[in-house]
């Protein structure tokens, strides 16, 4: 069993003020495989206290030295790879071949793409030329409190940590208590890069404690969480005291329109994504919308694919998914299973209990539900679970009107060969994110959504400015 007691504040490992063990589970066998410790009020003010000594000296470097630390962290990172992800397999159940390919590669993809974006990017600027004497200077927040979720750990790190620290700020980063050893892992990683003390700052807890505690914390300049939409709205409502910046990134019940004349692939294509990660991703189409022309054919389909998703231990190789994070995860997902059964949803694969064959662990079915309505709380609730729930339409109208009857606003998805329906669909959608005939979001795109899936970007060009402040300057002497 892993022990990882200490936090790490102001550029060394610290034991925390009053012990509080916290356990971590094994998602595949229940056991404990790690102990870390949970914060206090004493751990996050001394946390808080070193980021906000750092920043004059961190957001006073030139950018290229910034960037220069950035870089070493993303050699680091690299050369750990096999490391992160064993701890990411290992905290939350990715199946350590998805662990690899997708989990740590997250991360390593948006150190790159931030490094990319950020040596271009002009901190100082011209208004226009038409007032050549005024000035937009972008300038860092402050203290910054990340807080982090447990299904994508390096994915959300790196996507606050790094933009974090390009732009000038300092940071306290409270991960997920139920998956904690990736972001411990982290942190070795950017202790080893040689990030000045005080800048980057790590403190284990549970969102009631730490996370609240930083949210409120009145030397805490800006919240950028990514989570439950339950959870946000708490953020939101203890940071506003304060008036400090709140980023959310937040839940989804992304629509996957799926039109007569989409391609043959599809469906399936939709329904593995929509099981990928163990349907653990607030960006997934769970919710896949079928014209009728087609619609028989496409639940069959979903059907064979589920019935061909293999679930297995996440130590094992290959190319199946793992369990659910935790029980409480495991039990949410029965009980919102069954709800769609008692609902009157068509159960055609998969269902409540563990998968045949597996009686420890908390694995779930790949789970595919027929004739869905809107009205049914499968269609409503982000379920966060390998279950599928696919619903007729007969117009583009119909479509569109269903994918944002909901009050999420993430992704939603759109698979046609009718160029002029892809444009017209994908500006009618009321989401952050459109996705097209599977093809992904470009490099540096922004993530986030619309309604209560969040506010803020993550990513390129809009990650850096999520953590900057404009400042507008007249009367700017000429040089």
């Amino acid at each position: 069993m892993l022990e990882k007691r200490e936090f790490y504040i102001n550029g060394t490992w610290v034991a925390p003020a009053t012990a509080n063990d916290f356990d971590v589970i094994d998602p595949s066998n229940e056991e404990v495989c790690a102990v870390i410790s949970l914060g206090g009020q004493s751990d996050t003010d001394a946390a808080v206290a070193a980021a906000k000594a750092a920043f004059a000296g961190w957001s006073g470097l030139p950018k290229e030295e910034r960037l220069g630390y950035v870089e070493k962290i993303f050699e680091i990172y690299n050369e750990r790879a096999e490391d992160m992800a064993k701890a990411i397999s290992l905290e939350m159940g990715a199946p350590i071949d998805m662990a690899k390919a997708q989990q740590v590669t997250s991360g390593s993809y948006h150190i790159k793409n931030f490094m990319r974006s950020f040596s271009s990017f002009e901190f100082d600027r011209m208004l226009s030329d038409r007032a050549p004497n005024d000035r937009i200077l972008y300038e860092p927040v402050g203290v910054c409190a990340l807080i982090t979720p447990w299904n994508w750990p390096m994915n959300q790190v790196t996507l606050k940590v790094i933009p974090a620290l390009l732009t000038g700020n300092t940071m306290v980063l409270k991960p997920s208590e139920v998956a904690p050893l990736s972001s411990y892992l982290f942190a070795e990683i950017v202790d080893a890069a040689g990030v000045p003390a005080g800048v980057f700052n790590l403190v284990n807890g549970d969102g009631l404690g730490v996370g609240t505690q930083l949210s409120g914390h009145p030397d805490v300049d800006m919240v950028s969480f990514t989570g439950s939409t339950r959870a946000g709205i708490a953020i939101s409502k203890n940071a506003a005291d304060s008036v400090k910046r709140v980023h959310l990134e937040l839940g989804g019940k992304g629509a996957n329109l799926i039109f007569a004349d989409a391609d043959e692939k599809a469906v399936k294509r939709g329904a593995l994504q929509c099981f990928n990660n163990t349907g653990q991703s607030c960006n997934a189409p769970t919710r896949m919308l079928v014209q009728s022309g087609i619609y028989d054919q496409a639940v069959e389909t979903a059907k064979q694919v589920a019935e061909a998703t293999k679930v297995a231990p996440s130590n094992e190789e290959g190319r199946h998914i793992g369990p659910a994070v935790s029980e409480i995860q495991f039990n949410k997902i029965q009980d919102l299973i069954q709800k769609g059964i008692d609902e009157g949803a068509r159960l055609v694969a998969g269902g409540t209990g563990r998968p045949e064959g597996l009686n420890r662990g908390y694995f779930v079915r790949p789970t595919v539900f027929a004739d869905v309505n809107n009205e049914m709380t499968i269609a409503k609730e982000e379920i966060f679970g390998p279950v599928l729930s696919i619903i007729p339409f007969e117009s583009e109208e119909e479509a569109v009107k269903i994918a944002n009857d909901t009050p999420y606003g993430l992704t939603n998805y759109v698979q046609s060969q009718d160029g002029d329906r892809l444009r017209r669909v994908a500006r009618e959608m009321r989401s952050g994110m459109v996705e097209m005939n599977g093809q992904p979001r470009g490099a540096g795109a922004p993530f986030g959504g619309y309604k209560q899936s969040g506010s803020g970007r993550e990513g390129g060009i809009w990650g850096l400015e999520d953590f900057l402040e404009v400042k507008s300057v007249s009367g700017w002497p000429e040089e």
